[in-house]
């Protein structure tokens, strides 16, 4: 007994401190358990999970063990922390990073320190699979940003295996997402290698070419591959998996989904060839299941291949749930260890990209009826945020793996938090594409976040507090007010935050009216929440005086934009903010001020005046109440700041319809919208606007809405005056989106020193070095 009992108790150890990965301990090790009579083994049955890595195991393993003096919070979340097996690989939980092109390598595709440090980070922060995205297997023909991550030479090799270890050493497993991205290439600039002969307007895509800013985006011309270029393929796939293998990653995963290259071999809606590799489901099935094959040849069958594709294509002719069915299992005949489900080609942008118009676990159909046909571990992702929900698909069987990408970028450390049952302090991604698709993909840049700065920038990270508090006051209560305040306090300074109205949050707050953006809340919530645990000083309803902020060592200025009215001829007076017309008055808000009203508009015909997010917001919420909504604008085209996939779905609703998979109500009336046009005159109940070919039009209105707007800048203007330290930041700078304002934020509170030294352009500054600042500040 006491021989079986000193057995336990060092089993428990080893389990509970991980020693059991870093001794590399076989599997039957974790697939067994300690009981009053010795060790026993748990029945394997390699067709089934749930029996062969049980929930009683994991808990035994992990579950309730004190770290720290903290208790870990499994019961909530029991499912989310079982580990599961993909192939032969034991992943310790249910928590998967699905791939995203970061666009942080190095210009010839090799491994950077980014790479390190962004994978590392979400290792760090528990995700218990991590799959790096859009890795090129033909560094010359099938780039698909500008420098993403390429696998086609061995002098790749040290680069990827430094890449795994970061993972590795914080417990995660991990693999490379293969691809070739064909049609959507951005480099080379040769032509567009295709499965057919098929060419398309994607003006959403990171091919497209623009020359000046009045040309039409020009689609490259395309090559259609020949049969023995198609075989060609296979080798280029296999050997990059090779690479990945040799460089000690656990898995790699094949890219068949979105229309790249695999996915336009395997869409009906596509392949169009009248050879062995197109036409019929058998050909189309062809080349990937080639590729598998190849690998397995190469690498062996234990090295798991794991293949993402679209489970609806949501295009006329398209691949549906039915064909995905017999797709999955094939993959599994062929011996797929796991499938990774998506949704969509870029022809319908609205469900491959899913902005913050579509719901929580709106993809969840496709997992759940895969799931019954195929007995290998299959990942659903698109728009999972909530940890309870999430634990709540999985307790169903809905879903083996919780697949997170944008998620991850808002906020890295998902897992930790919700393991120690932290989940409010969850930075939650609302869905915004600004950061992760539109700035960086489209625009040719890094990814990054809106919500979270330090995402692909170590120098956004708040890594230590000052040596030196100084008292800071925040005069503005909108996200970048808010966020300069929170990172200054996070670093030990003393921050009093003024805000004029009864409600911190700003401009995000009209986005609750808005049907479908109602996400954008998720991150004022959160911000709001975030100053309240931090005890920061907020005077509601005050705007300070010169006199009071004098009394501070610096003052950052962000009292965001305000709406003006254009020179007009006529009844100026009866134009209306937006600002009175974009008041929530739902008063089920943990931070609602109870004295919050809005203007309601009577009548039917609204005029909107302006552009970007003001105007589109405005004419969406007035459109959904039941107005009929005309937009005038003299921009050549409207919202052409907004992000393009957003502007995508909002132009659908405007035209009574909706994107796919979408089922909103439609809005009584069209939206109507002039552009390159002013108005000359306002008369009462009419307006006459004027087009670039000096056309008069005449609009009956029953009211003018203006969402024209400008930096408020008249308070940061006086401070100047009298001499005090002020920075200006956010809209008050210039009126941009929710992705400058708080970077603006982040970037001053980490800024901020005790001795406040301004440069030449009027910006504060730190990290001179010491001999400078001493030949500055000594007389």
């Amino acid at each position: 007994m006491l021989f079986e009992t000193g057995l336990w108790v060092l089993g428990y150890i080893i389990r509970v401190t991980g020693f059991a990965r870093a001794l590399e301990m076989p599997p039957w090790f974790y697939l067994s358990r300690f009981n009053e009579t010795g060790l026993e083994f748990l029945p394997k049955d390699p067709h089934n999970n749930e029996n062969y890595i049980n929930r009683y195991l994991y808990l035994n393993r992990l579950g309730g063990v004190p770290t720290l003096g903290r208790t870990f919070n499994m019961e909530k979340f029991h499912c989310l922390f079982e580990p599961i097996l993909i192939g032969e690989i034991l992943v310790p939980n249910r928590i998967c990073h699905v791939p995203t092109i970061t666009s942080s390598s190095h210009i010839d595709g090799s491994v950077s320190e980014k790479n390190i440090n962004h994978y590392s980070t979400i290792a760090k922060g528990g995700t218990g699979f991590i799959v790096v995205g859009g890795t090129s297997v033909d560094e010359k023909s099938c780039r698909s940003t500008g420098s993403n991550m390429v696998v086609d030479e061995d002098h790749y090799i040290p680069g990827l295996a430094w890449l795994a270890e970061s993972m590795h050493r914080y417990g995660a497993k991990c693999a490379v997402q293969l691809q070739h991205p064909g049609r959507q290439v951005s480099l080379s600039k040769q032509d567009n290698i295709v499965s057919n002969d098929c060419e398309g307007l994607i003006p959403w895509s990171q091919n497209q070419t623009i020359f000046n800013a009045d040309a039409i985006a020009i689609n490259k011309t395309v090559q259609a591959l020949s049969a023995d270029e198609v075989i060609g393929l296979v080798g280029l796939f296999s050997e990059a998996a090779w690479r990945v293998m040799q460089a000690g990653f656990d898995a790699v995963e094949l890219h068949a989904a979105h229309g790249y290259l695999l996915s336009q071999f395997l869409s009906p809606y596509f392949n169009k060839r009248n050879d062995r590799f197109g036409g019929s489901f058998e050909n189309r099935l062809r080349l990937p299941l080639a590729i598998v094959d190849s690998i397995q040849k190469k690498c062996g069958k234990g090295f798991p291949v794991l293949i993402r594709y679209s489970v609806d294509e949501w295009v006329p002719e398209g691949r549906d749930l039915t064909e995905s069915v017999k797709i999955a299992k094939e993959f599994e005949n062929a011996g797929v260890a796991a499938l990774d489900l998506s949704q969509s080609v870029q022809e319908k942008p609205g469900a491959g990209f899913d902005p913050m118009y579509y719901p929580e676990g709106w993809t969840i159909y496709a997992s759940e009826e895969i799931k019954k046909q195929v007995k290998i571990p299959v990942i659903n992702s698109h728009s999972l945020r909530n940890p309870e929900y999430c634990e709540q698909i999985l307790a169903e069987g809905k879903t083996d793996l919780i697949g997170l990408s944008r998620q991850l970028l808002a906020d890295p450390y998902w897992p930790l938090k919700t393991k120690y049952g932290k989940t409010r302090a969850i930075r939650r991604c609302i869905s915004c594409l600004t950061g992760c698709w539109s700035d960086s993909i489209l625009a040719k840049k890094e990814v990054t976040c809106a919500i979270n700065p330090s995402c692909n920038n170590l120098h956004l990270e708040i890594k230590k507090k000052t040596t030196a508090p100084v008292h800071i006051a925040v005069v503005g209560g909108g996200p970048a007010g808010l966020e300069a305040a929170r990172v200054a306090h996070e670093r030990g300074h003393f921050v009093t935050l003024f805000e004029k109205s009864g409600e911190l949050g700003g401009a995000i707050l009209g986005c609750c009216l808005v049907n479908g953006k109602e996400k954008m809340k998720w991150y004022a919530d959160w911000i709001r929440y975030q100053i309240a645990v931090l005890g920061i000083e907020v005077q509601l309803r005050t705007s300070p005086s010169i006199e009071e902020l004098s009394s501070f060592d610096l003052v950052i200025n962000a009292t965001g934009a305000q709406s003006y009215v254009p020179e007009v001829h006529g009844l100026k007076e009866v134009v209306i903010p937006f600002e009175k017309v974009m008041t929530c008055p739902k008063v089920a808000c943990e931070f609602h001020p109870q004295d919050r009203k809005s203007l309601p508009l009577k009548g039917t015909k609204i005029i909107i005046w302006g552009d970007h997010y003001a105007a589109a917001d405005t004419a969406a919420y007035l459109a959904s109440i039941g107005k009929e909504v005309t937009i005038i604008t003299d921009q050549k085209e409207f919202g052409s700041k907004i992000e393009v996939i957003h502007k995508y779905v909002l132009f659908k609703r405007f035209q009574q319809t909706d994107a796919e998979a979408l089922s909103s109500k439609p809005f009584k009336y069209p939206v109507k919208i002039y552009t390159n046009s002013k108005i000359n005159e306002i008369k009462e109940n009419e307006l006459f606007l004027v087009d670039k070919s000096f056309n008069q039009v005449n609009i009956p209105y029953d009211h003018v809405v203006t969402c024209w707007t400008k930096p408020n800048i008249d308070l940061y203007q006086q401070i100047k005056a009298a001499g005090i330290d002020v920075v200006n930041i956010g809209d008050s700078v210039k009126p941009r989106n929710l992705h400058a304002a708080v970077k603006d934020g982040t970037t001053i509170g980490l800024t901020i020193e005790e001795h406040n030294l301004f440069n030449p352009n009027g910006n504060p500054i730190n990290d001179l070095p010491i001999d400078v600042v001493g030949q500055i500040l000594k007389p």
